[in-house]
């Protein structure tokens, strides 16, 4: 008698555990959503930091997709006219954030276009969460945060004969790491002039070496699937750098990986040319000493 009693309180006890543990972890990591409003006449334009890997909507009132020539942009409208349930859809991007959205139908939306970047720099919202998917070589995007701020942050310069130097700009290659499937290449800007350089932005290309200066055919562009930190300006002599994080490859000896770095209204441009012996030695992230919290 006295071990069925014992059963049934430990029966009871974890039934309560669960209860108020369960519930309490749960909704400390509630994605607190967005909340957008569409309409059927006109396109709703959501601009995301990062390239869009997955989008999933919550029912047929919504129609979505990716703009053709921007990957990070993500083009809603109702595909239903004036429904009145609340809807949702959530968007997953390539560096591993998670976005989650409540939709209403309003004949006139206050607004049409919303910069995420930008909301969330302005504090306006904290409703993104990390998630572990395949882009990111099935390391959670916390390991891969502390490998890309590990390597900015012991700043060391290993390659030596990979620069441009031109109108008092020099653009380096500082370092080239690989691990689990991704490379992370360390550039440095430094500005020798007395006029700040604006970036306007970044692409990464493989490239035949023989067209390699005088067309643009031929050429495979490269997504960043992530920067840090962002760059957007390096002022009068001045030197800044950041690490990028790329899907590991390998080319031919008759190709190079070309990095342009483009001056805002300007023309004092960079080039740094990568050949495939760069890549294929370069250094594993197991010989830096990462700080990473699971």
């Amino acid at each position: 008698m006295k071990s069925i009693k014992k059963i049934l309180m430990i029966v009871l006890f974890a039934g309560l555990f669960f209860k108020t543990f369960g519930q309490q972890s749960l909704e400390t990591g509630r994605v607190e959503p967005y909340r957008l409003e569409v309409t059927y006449n006109k396109t709703t334009h959501l601009i995301f930091p990062m390239a869009i890997r997955y989008t999933d909507l919550g029912s047929e009132y919504l129609s979505a997709e990716k703009a053709e020539d921007a990957q990070n942009v993500l083009r809603i409208k109702a595909a239903v006219r004036d429904f009145t349930e609340e809807t949702n859809f959530s968007v997953i991007t390539e560096d591993g954030k998670f976005y989650s959205f409540n939709v209403l139908y309003n004949a006139d939306p206050p607004a049409l276009s919303y910069d995420l970047k930008k909301m969330q720099q302005e504090g306006e919202r904290n409703s993104v969460n990390s998630v572990q998917f395949e882009e990111l070589g099935f390391n959670p995007p916390s390991l891969t945060e502390a490998v890309i701020k590990t390597v900015y942050h012991e700043n060391r310069r290993y390659i030596r004969h990979i620069a441009s130097k031109a109108y008092g700009i020099q653009y380096l290659l500082k370092g080239l790491y690989v691990h689990n499937g991704k490379f992370y290449l360390h550039t440095e800007i430094k500005n020798k002039s007395n006029v700040p350089f604006v970036i306007d932005f970044c692409t990464f290309k493989i490239v035949d070496k023989q067209i390699a200066k005088r067309t643009v055919s031929q050429e495979r562009l490269l997504q960043a699937l992530r920067q840090y930190p962002e760059i957007l300006q390096i002022p009068d002599h001045f030197t800044a750098s950041n690490v990028s994080l790329l899907d590991q490859f390998t080319i031919s000896d008759d190709q190079i990986l070309r990095i342009e770095l483009f001056e805002k209204n300007g023309g004092r441009n960079q080039v740094l040319e990568v050949e495939n012996s760069d890549l294929i030695n370069a250094k594993p992230i197991s010989e830096m000493n990462i700080q990473y919290n699971k």
